[in-house]
């Protein structure tokens, strides 16, 4: 039979040979960074113009019901996930599987697409394929002797040892305890990577670990070592009767639940830096200020709605957020802890300090793991201007209390005042780790020895006690099902507030993001926040 490649497949007519009706085979396209859920407000989904994974997974569930369809090309190119929205996507090719013959094509060996890959049966790559097989590594960039030299410093009140959040910008390099629990984090991501390939390709852990000792060069090294299953460009892989997924939608039937007015399952997103107010979105990427804000306003709102809607009979809040203000994290569980409807938290690529706070008195708590978790400690600090300010001629002149402005950038704290604060973050860390021990059913002395501001692996965090699960958004929805008693296939609804008022909700969003402001949480200085200048690569 005579190979085509993919663009002449779609410049011809009706793209299938005489004869054929309809297609064998589908390339499906696997690109970008691939968020969980289509964003929840009108402004964010207007602009959106990235695949998610809960459009690839409604892909994939028509795909496995077509019964005239035989295989399933998955083009793996350009992939800037996470490595745990990644370790979703395998299990969602996995899942595909089952029905049909599935081949990836990875012109890229990457970490993070070889995770993705291995939920299909062959693995592909091209003669030229990049191999970057390298490990997990983290490079933060420490600004405390580059502010110094401009006269500012930052004061960073943490607890405890762990608490890594604002040393880059009050130190000049990493300590110890903050070296200790992000090598221990990665080694943690290396271990579910080697299990990963290991189960993929039927080998011995040892044999997959080995792949990351840097002796894999080019595709046919990784054929031999038996990571993949073939070299082949992707001309070599489609047949006559292959068309793209676009191509297809006619053919395919949507799938439809067994019983819809049994009832469905809400989606709540928490999203981004934990802040006070509404959930905005600040366009300038830079630290502590940028990407998307989840606010508790929103989110508590949302959490109501589900509750109130009569229709839903679960709840699954999707945490993906590094936390943020203490106040808004306590806010937003507090609705979680009273909710009358069984509520499953599932963790994304973060779910550290207040993105674990909200999950801790969940019915059940599901982790990816890849998912960075744990980080049970709080912090607090501010930038000291006196040396810039005598630099540049400035001289704030203090009338009135001086507590009125104990988080004042002109000075450093007094003695007074920062045993003032220490106090405060000392309760804020007693409430916090009393809500894990509660929530988790562990003393309050296990907790501290889990805290103490250290993260943890998906997979740690299951061995110590912290989550119930590993696994993805689609384990969390079916596990919500399953408490609510609802069929396996009961829908589900992404839930956002009701009209926020009398503006069309996305001129209000539009003027949100307008606003840019030097603080991203507010009048708020305790913070159960993890730095997340933490990019895997």
């Amino acid at each position: 039979m005579p190979l085509f490649s993919l663009p002449d497949l779609i410049k011809s007519s009706g793209g299938l040979p005489n004869g054929v009706t309809r297609p064998t085979w589908v390339v499906l396209d696997v690109t970008g960074a691939y968020p969980e859920r289509q964003p929840s407000t009108p402004l964010q989904a207007l602009l959106n113009r990235t695949d998610t994974l809960e459009a690839l997974e409604a892909r994939i569930e028509k795909l496995r019901g077509a019964d005239w369809l035989h295989g399933v090309l998955v083009r793996i190119s350009e992939f800037t996930a996470a490595p745990a929205t990644a370790h979703a996507i395998r299990n969602l090719l996995a899942y595909l599987n089952e029905k049909k013959r599935v081949v990836a094509f990875v012109p890229q060996l990457t970490m993070t697409s070889m995770i993705a890959a291995s939920g299909a049966r062959e693995i592909a790559a091209p003669e030229s394929a990049d191999v970057m097989l390298g490990g997990f590594a983290v490079e933060p960039t420490f600004l405390g002797e580059f502010l110094k030299k401009r006269g500012i410093e930052f004061e960073n009140l943490r607890i405890r040892e762990y608490k890594a959040a604002l040393t880059r910008f009050s130190q000049e390099h990493m300590d110890d305890a903050n070296r200790e629990q992000l090598q221990a984090y990665l080694d943690g991501l290396e271990g579910a990577w080697v299990q990963d390939m290991a189960q993929a390709r039927g080998v011995e852990a040892s044999v997959a670990a080995g792949w990351l000792s840097g002796t894999i060069t080019s595709a046919q090294g990784a054929l031999d070592a038996g990571l993949i299953t073939r070299v082949a460009y992707e001309d070599e892989l489609v047949g006559p009767a292959t068309q793209p997924m676009m191509a297809i939608v006619d053919w395919l039937v949507p799938s439809k639940p067994s019983n819809p007015k049994a009832g469905r399952v809400a989606v709540v997103p928490v999203i981004g830096t934990i802040v006070t107010g509404k959930s905005r979105t600040n366009p300038l990427p830079l630290p502590l200020l940028g990407g998307p804000q989840a606010g508790s306003d929103t989110v508590v709102a949302a959490l109501k709605r589900a509750v109130d809607d009569k229709a839903t009979k679960a709840i699954v809040l999707y945490v993906n957020s590094g936390g943020g203000s203490a106040l808004a994290s306590d806010l937003m569980w507090r609705e979680v802890q009273r909710s009358s409807k069984p509520v499953v938290v599932v963790m994304g690529e973060y779910a550290a300090s207040g993105g674990y706070y909200v999950a801790t008195h969940a019915k059940h708590i599901v982790a990816s793991p890849y998912t960075l978790t744990g980080s049970i400690g709080v912090v607090t600090g501010k930038p000291v201007l006196t040396e810039f300010n005598r630099r540049h001629g400035l001289n704030p002149e203090r009338v009135g209390r001086s507590s009125a402005l104990l988080y004042s950038a002109s000075r450093k704290y007094t003695d007074e005042e920062r045993n003032h604060v220490e106090r405060g973050i000392e309760e804020v860390y007693d409430r916090f780790t009393s809500r894990v021990a509660e929530g988790r059913k562990l003393t309050q002395e296990r907790v501290n020895e889990l805290g103490r501001g250290r993260i943890w692996s998906g997979a740690d965090a299951l061995e110590r006690g912290l989550v119930d699960e590993l696994g993805d958004l689609r384990l969390g929805l079916q596990r919500a099902r399953e408490l609510a008693g609802l069929p396996h296939d009961a829908p589900t609804w992404n839930v956002t507030p009701k009209n926020r008022g009398p503006l069309p909700e996305f001129v209000q969003e539009a003027a949100q993001a307008a606003t840019v402001q030097v603080w991203p949480f507010g009048r708020e200085r305790v913070l159960t926040w993890l730095d997340q200048d933490l990019k895997v690569r």
